[in-house]
């Protein structure tokens, strides 16, 4: 199998080379050749232009800065579009729009070739030790025929459905990451204001309930299956807690932006009767907001939480 690789930065550059190091036929090509050298040295191969590299490649990987980027190397007269063989395989390695990603896989289909979106999370040091989850959106008997070659690039390589659903995953998995640090925030600064030596406030948080977990398990055995009763910890005592922690914010001289508009959906749900459901039932309040259903059976959720 020939593999292209295109855009040598500071994620492709260590998800390449790891393909060089597991024995992987490899061609590169990247607007600064300088980059490359690494990749060299390792035994890949450089491509003069994205059409020499793509055209004699079996599967390309690209990894670009964005939605615009991807598009323009996908469908410029020079792009990928043009040189790509019928039966060949494209997966995208760019954190993108799954729009976008969408609308680009129409005209590769028509053409015969695949299309998959597969953003990847873990940073650049994931990306050189392979430590690396890698979310793969579009066909499955695509994703299964190249998995020897995703798995030497990443230790969390998961189909998560059609075309576009990789950025998807992605996106909402850095969403929640990006509330959840700020929410992070707001806490430890409440804490040091208030007298305690941030260390400590670290160290002690981390002992906690929440600290000894794995943020996204916990949701199994209630949100998941939208199953609030009985409460492992009922949404009144939180509400006290919450109120508690809010008084002592405003005590100290403290902001809580993010605090602030959660204890609206917590002050709502108490409204609605909930007081004696779990703590997480407020989290109802945005699936109608949204207009969905999450509700899945205990059976399927632990199938899940076996996967890893």
């Amino acid at each position: 199998m020939k593999i292209g690789f295109i855009g040598l930065g500071a994620m492709g550059s260590g998800i390449a080379l790891n393909l060089c190091k597991a024995g992987f036929d490899v061609s590169v090509f990247d607007l600064r050749k300088e980059s490359a050298a690494p990749l060299l040295d390792a035994g890949a191969r450089w491509a003069q232009t994205v059409h020499e590299l793509a055209s004699e490649a079996d599967v390309v990987f690209t990894s670009v800065p964005g939605p615009k980027e991807m598009k323009d190397l996908a469908l410029r007269d020079d792009g990928l579009l043009h040189a790509m063989r019928p039966g060949s395989a494209w997966f995208d390695l760019t954190t993108n729009a799954p729009s976008v990603v969408r609308e680009v896989s129409v005209p590769f289909q028509a053409r015969g070739i695949a299309v998959l979106d597969a953003p990847v999370s873990g940073r650049p040091a994931g990306a050189r030790s392979g430590k690396l989850a890698i979310y793969v959106g579009g066909d499955r008997d695509v994703f299964e025929r190249h998995s020897n070659v995703l798995d030497a690039m990443g230790d969390r390589v998961m189909h998560v459905g059609p075309v576009g659903s990789g950025n998807v995953a992605k996106l909402v998995h850095n969403s929640i990451s990006l509330v959840t640090r700020m929410a992070i925030a707001e806490g430890m600064t409440l804490g040091v204001k208030a007298g305690m030596d941030p260390l400590e406030l670290w160290h002690a948080v981390r002992q906690g309930a929440i600290g000894r977990v794995r943020t996204f398990d916990v949701l199994g055995d209630q949100y998941m299956q939208s199953k609030f009763e009985p409460a492992s910890f009922a949404l009144r005592l939180a509400y006290k807690d919450f109120t508690l922690a809010l008084e002592l914010a405003r005590e100290v001289g403290v902001p809580m932006k993010q605090a602030e508009v959660a204890y609206q959906d917590y002050t709502e749900a108490l409204r609605r009767g909930w007081g004696d459901r779990d703590s997480r039932a407020p989290m109802q309040l945005q699936n109608e907001r949204a207009g969905v259903t999450i509700q899945a059976s205990a059976e399927d959720v632990q199938k899940t939480l076996a996967r890893g």
